[in-house]
Order: C-alpha cells, then structure tokens, then sequence
C-alpha cells in the first residue's frame, strides 16, 4: 500500500510541477487553448494517443469487449491505430492544419463558420460539443474511480472528486502547454504499464501462457469457440464497435484539435508513425488483456450492489494477477490515460462556449482578459457537470458510445467533407449535422441508455450522416450561394494540390 500512495503522490507533484512550469508560457488565448500553434511531432502525437485512450479503453471497454467477443476484441485495437490513427494522421492532419491557419480558426465551431459561413452552424456546433462531452468525461472518471475502489478502498465518489480537482487545477494552470507536456510524460508511462500488464496477465498461473489461456478459453461452456474464432460470434457488433471508436475519432473536436496546433507538416509526418505504433501498442494491449477477464472470474460477472457489473472485470483481474509493485504503476498507467483525455475534453468544451459561443456571437467586443477568465470558469463547470453524471454506475461503455455517436455522427461528414470537396454546401451539411445527431438521439430515445445498442446507435448514426451530405450537396448545389462555395478562398486552392 505504500508503494502504491508513494507512486501516486509522485504522479500528482509531476503533473502539477508541469502545470506551474507552463504557466510562465501562457499569455494569451491561443498559447491557452493551442500552445501558439508550436507543438512538435513526438508532443503532438502523445498527446493524441493519450487523450485518444483512457481509463473507458482499460476498465470498460477492454472489460466488456473481452468478456463478449473474446480475443477477437483485439480487433478494435487494430481498427483504433489503422482507421483511428493512421488514416485519420494521413487524410486530416496536413489539410486540417493549412486551412485552420488560413482561416484563422483555432475551434472546430468556428471552422465551421468560415467554411460553410454559418454563424448558426456556429453556435449549434458549440452548444453540442459543450453538453456532449460531459458524458464522455463522466465515463473516463468512472473508469478512474473504479479502478481505485478496489485499489485503495475508497469509495469511488471521494476517488471522482480528487481526479476533478487535479484535472482542474494543472489545466487551469498551464492549458494546452501543461496538457502536451504531461500528454509526453503520460504516454512513456502508458507504453510502460501495459507491456508489464500483458506479461503479468498472460503468464500468471490462472492463465498459464497465451496457448493454454487460449485452451482455457475455448473449454467454457456455450461461448468458449466464439471467444478464440477470428471474428466471434458477434460480428456485426463487432464492426459496430470498430467503426464506432475509430472512425468516430475524425469527427470529435478534442482529437481534431492536435491537428490544429502542431508546428509544420515535417512535425505531421513524424506524428503520424509515433501515434500509430501508441495506438497500436495501448489499444491492442488493453483489448487483449481484457479478453481473459473470464479466466480470472471463472466466467461468473461481477456483481455489485446485486447487478452485474461489467466495468469491474479488468480492475478485479489486475487485482489478481499483479504484484502490489506493479499494481501500482498500472493504476498510475490508467491516471496518465485519464487525466490527458479528461484536460483535452474540458479544454475543448470550455472554449466552445467562451470563444465561440460568448466572444464569437453574443460578445464580439469581449476582452481577451475576459475571454481567459470565462474559459477557466466554464473548466470547472465542465468537471462539476461530468462528475454529476459520472454518479450513475455501471454505465463507461454506454456513456462514452453515446457521447462518440452523437458528436462525431453530427460533425463528420460536415468536417471531412468540408476539408477535401468544394462541392460541399452549406445545406449539406446542416443534412449531415442533423441526421448523425437524429439518428443517435432516436436511437437511445427507442432503445435507451443500453451498452447492447450503443455502439451500433453511434456507428449507424456516423455513417448515415457520411451519405447523406453528399446527396444534400449535389441536390442544393445550383440553389447554393457563391459564398458557400468560396467560403475559404484561396486555402481551397493551395490545397487541392494534396489530393
């Protein structure tokens, strides 16, 4: 227990350390909300595969996943560093970060503005983004919460409350400068933990190495094939799962906004390889060691409070199979994927309303004084929101898949879209904007808040909304506006020769 508070105690110095360090850094928004637009290659590739993987990714996902599909969960480990990382590095970094320059937009509701020339698309842009991500947050503290409940024997609200406090008071510190830096540090200790939590788990004596934890797999009653075939028995599920978590990175303003603030396209290429071998790494990782959560609970379901509880899975594994030692570095592992994803989503969200929403539209003659004041305020409305939502249990799967299906099926299409095809029309993309946001509130208006349609609610949602903005553009194009079309002038030009 002591090494466990010692590595704790460590961690919480270093991160607010780096938050009192950036602070001498920050004097003005865009050093606040994008560190002046000067992140190098390794930063800004930490700090997308950190905030990209979680506590959601280690003790729900990897729980849940593993529990239902087996050790074909791997493969949205997979589909998270080819689709969520590469690709997304390879069709949006270079493009994302010449145009945000030329249109001098530092959100992505204020690309939105320019590209399409929509204050209203504006405004509906930042009111999502604000209200959206607080679930998503809620399901990252539950993450964090549960794992310390079993670790330290506390309760998990008293755990949600400590995480807010840190989260608030590094971010408030040094914004996006102490986010990237700690993003760097973080990250080595992610790579760190989950090498040594896929040795430990598969050769610990209750699985006895990866071939007979593979036997012990396909020897449980009624599922054990489906848990080692390539694809499980699920596997429209499955696909579900994997275009939901790495297609549904495109759309998300705290993912697109690495993009935003690195340096130069030489810093974008190096990028892209680091970020994908993270992802590969972390993501496969955690989805592998979760399929063997039926192993170590003799295919019995937590239970807590007398209702199964799938998000105790993976802290109940480690509790078994590591060593107090390294039970500690895993539980910092899980804090360095929490916090950097939380500081990125309250960032994100917080400048929705201050810049886009209040000085954008309502206050155009605001003080940039003001503007910080207002942001730092909205930090900690956001962390007191999400930890009033993270309170319903048993929910990291269900909350995080509502959160991603609803904001990357209303902003994908319009965004990615936007980026590559001058075709694109304002009504378009209003089309995609309200189809990706209908389908995903229909669906858990239908289907409720239920981890089994999740997924498939969000995956749906992002892929109507990828089909419908086409058919819009073509259908609106001659009634559409000069203006639309040109709406970004000469960027449009330069960049076409990308393609």
């Amino acid at each position: 227990m002591y090494i466990k508070y010692a590595f704790l105690v460590l961690f919480v110095a270093v991160m607010i350390g780096v938050g009192i360090y950036s602070r001498r850094k920050i004097s003005s928004v865009q050093d606040f909300l994008l560190g002046g637009r000067k992140m190098g290659a390794w930063m800004s590739a930490f700090a997308y595969g950190t905030t990209y993987f979680s506590a959601v990714i280690f003790i729900g996902y990897a729980g849940k996943s593993g529990w239902g599909f087996g050790l074909s969960a791997t493969w949205i480990g997979i589909g998270n560093a080819v689709i969520g990382s590469l690709l997304a590095w390879l069709v949006l970094a270079k493009r994302t970060r010449r145009m945000t320059h030329e249109l001098n937009a530092s959100t992505m509701p204020e690309f939105f503005e320019k590209r399409y020339n929509s204050k209203a698309m504006k405004i509906v842009t930042a009111i999502i983004i604000f209200v959206f991500l607080v679930p998503y947050s809620a399901s990252v503290y539950q993450g964090l919460s549960y794992l310390f409940e079993r670790a330290f024997g506390i309760p998990f609200e008293y755990c949600m409350i400590a995480m807010a406090v840190l989260t608030a008071v590094y971010l408030l510190l040094g914004g996006y400068i102490a986010t990237a830096i700690n993003d760097f540090i973080q990250g080595i200790i992610m790579i760190i933990g989950i090498i040594l939590m896929i040795i430990f788990v598969v050769t610990n004596p209750t699985v006895g190495g990866l071939g007979e934890g593979i036997k012990k797999l396909s020897e449980i009653p009624g599922d054990g094939p489906g848990l080692v075939s390539i694809f499980s028995r699920q596997p429209l599920n499955l696909l579900a799962l994997i275009v939901l978590t790495s297609l549904g990175t495109w759309g998300l303003p705290q993912m697109v906004h690495k993009f935003y603030a690195i340096k130069d396209e030489t810093a974008i290429k190096k990028a892209t390889v680091v970020s994908t071998l993270f992802a590969a790494l972390i993501g496969g990782g955690a989805y592998f060691v979760g399929a063997f959560g039926r192993i170590y609970l003799d295919n019995q379901v937590p239970v807590v409070n007398g209702k199964a509880n799938f998000d105790m899975i993976v802290p109940m594994m480690l509790e078994k199979s590591l060593p107090e030692a390294l039970m500690a570095v895993v539980i910092v592992l899980v804090l360095s994927a929490s916090m950097s994803t939380l500081s990125s989503l309250v960032l994100v969200s917080s400048s929705a309303i201050s810049l886009d929403l209040l000085k954008g539209t309502l206050f155009p003659k605001m003080k940039k004084e003001w503007v910080m004041v207002i942001m730092r305020v909205l930090c900690v409305l956001f962390v007191a929101l999400s930890l009033v939502v993270a309170l319903t249990p048993n929910a990291i799967l269900t909350l995080m898949s509502f959160s991603w299906g609803t904001i990357a099926g209303a902003f994908l299409a319009p965004f990615v879209y936007g980026l590559y095809w001058k075709g694109t029309t304002k009504a378009g993309a209003w089309a995609g904007f309200i189809t990706g946001f209908g389908c995903s509130i229909g669906g858990t208006l239908i289907y409720g808040m239920n981890a089994q349609y999740a997924p498939n609610i969000g995956a749906f949602a992002m892929i109507a909304s990828l089909v419908v903005v086409p058919v819009v553009s073509l259908v609106s194009s001659k009634l559409a506006k000069k203006s639309d079309e040109t709406a970004y002038g000469k960027v449009l030009v330069e960049a076409e020769a990308d393609i």
